[in-house]
């Protein structure tokens, strides 16, 4: 555990990337297993203890600690478990010697509701504070250093020097430690198989188009699709559905899983039907629309009817047991059209092709492109294989024009990790009138990026300066400073008092020069809506 906690900190203090992967590397190399291989699933997100909760910790620690000593170094730190593990009383009397990486997580994993303020103290008490922050970040899954689980991936291929691709391909079929993962990377074993199982593949992603020039002789146009990006495996009778991330979401969408009843593996873009612009029904709804089936464990019967799913497939990886990856993207198509024909066509459809002579006239098409759930513009080389990752050259998106309004920041609270220390998540809002006449102002939205680093600590500053009230972490600010808040589309929400919900909102320009009475009305972002859901 020592040697883990040394990682993050240095992780933490080590900003090129080079520099992270070299630490990964290292670590991995030199630490025995199974203690790299629980390591290497902390950092990518692999690893859950569902009996260790942060409210475990702040019940801990108002058994030690006076409540406003704890409240004030709560709020100056930012972080619960880094102020737990610099306030935590160091035991009298003699301890065990800090437990390793391996001992930690079967204690974890053995751990209840009603053992873990037990067993957690127990485990503190071995450590120092780097060694209990290590702990408490691992017992919580709130590790939040910067760490992809790509580029944990990337140290594993450069610490054994090994292709990053095979790496990639069988990750999803390793349960941690991964222990025949790491005897494959030291020669001790082969490579392990997945082709009899329904694991999930690394996607093929696409860079922005920026200010790329392309040819439509060289490159073909689909439209983007503005739901999420998803894999569907069929592998010896056994259906699986995966996000992006590579999370199984087969019982969140049981009637997709379902209906692929034919061996291979397809790319595509999950959606619920909905109604298109002009009244036609039985196409894509919004995001906002598919919204209301993600994250839930249970799907009831009036769930299913009212948000049907259904996926527009863009790809196709493997047919039965054929590895169509290293053929070009026009014959991949071809197959694909030939699959998608033995599909039920109530949870399967293709992406349709765009037609256009030119870019001019492609760019034409994109920007009447604001209806339904269209997100923007895919190009793919024609020749193009499909590989995992971003590859300069193969694959562009081309977003639609982000959509833009003047919002009111209304209340701000700190962020994580590197941002613990600063006010860096901002809740804005637009008037319900006029406010000249005493119209309210309702949050429309929030966001956290589109800023410098400069703009940050000015924005930290000016929430300081500008607090009216608290509630717990967030600070409301008076109503003065103005933001230009970008985002792809807007859509009517019951949730929200103010009736409506952005989709990716970022933070575009911090207007000081506008005064906070002329910001937008509600009514401005209303009539954007395209969809009634």
């Amino acid at each position: 555990m020592e040697s883990f906690a040394t990682l993050l900190d240095t992780l933490v203090l080590t900003r090129s990337r080079n520099g992270k992967l070299s630490l990964i590397a290292r670590y991995l190399r030199e630490s025995p297993d199974p203690d790299r291989g629980w390591a290497l699933a902390a950092l990518t997100d692999g690893l859950d203890f569902p009996a260790v909760k942060a409210g475990t910790i702040r019940a801990l620690m108002a058994e030690r600690v006076d409540e406003v000593l704890w409240a004030l170094s709560r709020d100056y730190v930012g972080d619960t478990a880094e102020t737990a593990s610099l306030l935590w009383p160091q035991p009298e009397g003699g301890v065990a010697p800090p437990p390793g990486m391996g001992e930690v997580v079967d204690t974890l994993r053995r751990t209840t509701r009603a053992t873990a303020p037990t067993v957690l103290a127990g485990l503190l008490d071995r450590l120092d504070s780097s060694g209990r922050y290590a702990l408490l970040k691992l017992a919580t899954g709130a590790m939040r250093i910067g760490i992809s689980a790509r580029l944990a991936k990337v140290a594993f291929a450069q610490a054994f020097e090994v292709a990053v691709d095979d790496v990639e391909e069988v990750w999803h079929g390793q349960d941690p430690p991964y222990l025949p993962l790491f005897d494959w990377a030291m020669g001790k074993a082969l490579l392990p198989r997945t082709d009899l199982l329904p694991v999930f593949r690394p996607f093929m992603l696409a860079h922005p188009l920026e200010e790329t020039l392309v040819s439509l002789d060289e490159y073909v146009a689909e439209w983007k699709w503005d739901g999420i990006r998803v894999q569907l495996v069929h592998v010896e009778g056994e259906t699986r559905l995966y996000s992006r991330g590579g999370d199984d979401i087969s019982s969140t969408f049981p009637e997709v899983a379902a209906a692929l009843t034919a061996g291979g593996v397809l790319d595509g873009e999950l959606l619920v039907r909905g109604t298109h612009q002009g009244g036609e029904k039985g196409g894509a709804a919004s995001f906002n629309a598919l919204q209301q089936r993600l994250g839930r464990k249970t799907v009831s019967k009036t769930m299913l009817a009212d948000y049907p799913a259904f996926v527009r497939l863009y790809d196709i990886l493997i047919d039965g047991g054929e590895d169509l990856r290293a053929l070009p993207w026009d014959q991949r198509r071809a197959r694909l059209e030939l699959f998608a024909k033995r599909l039920d066509p109530q949870r399967f459809d293709l992406s349709c092709v765009i037609e256009a002579k030119d870019m001019d006239e492609l760019a034409e098409i994109r920007a009447k492109a604001r209806d339904d759930a269209i997100e923007g513009i895919m190009l793919k080389r024609r020749d193009s294989p499909y590989v995992a990752g971003r590859r300069t050259g193969l694959w562009y998106k081309w977003k639609r024009d982000p959509l833009l309004v003047d919002c009111v920041l209304m209340y701000a609270q700190r962020g994580s990790g590197k941002r613990s220390s600063f006010y860096s998540d901002f809740t804005f809002g637009c008037w319900d009138g006029d406010p000249d006449a005493g119209a309210e102002l309702l949050p429309v939205g929030k966001a956290y990026f589109g800023f410098t680093d400069d703009e940050l600590k000015w924005l930290d500053h000016h929430v300081r300066q500008h607090t009216t009230a608290r509630f717990g972490p967030v600070r409301e600010t008076d109503k003065s400073l103005v933001f230009e808040v970008a985002f792809d589309s807007i859509h009517a929400s019951k949730r929200h008092k103010s009736g409506v919900a952005m989709r990716f909102p970022r933070i575009s320009r911090i207007r000081r020069d506008k005064p906070a009475h002329e910001a937008d009305r509600l009514d401005t972002l209303k009539a954007l809506i395209s969809d009634p859901v």
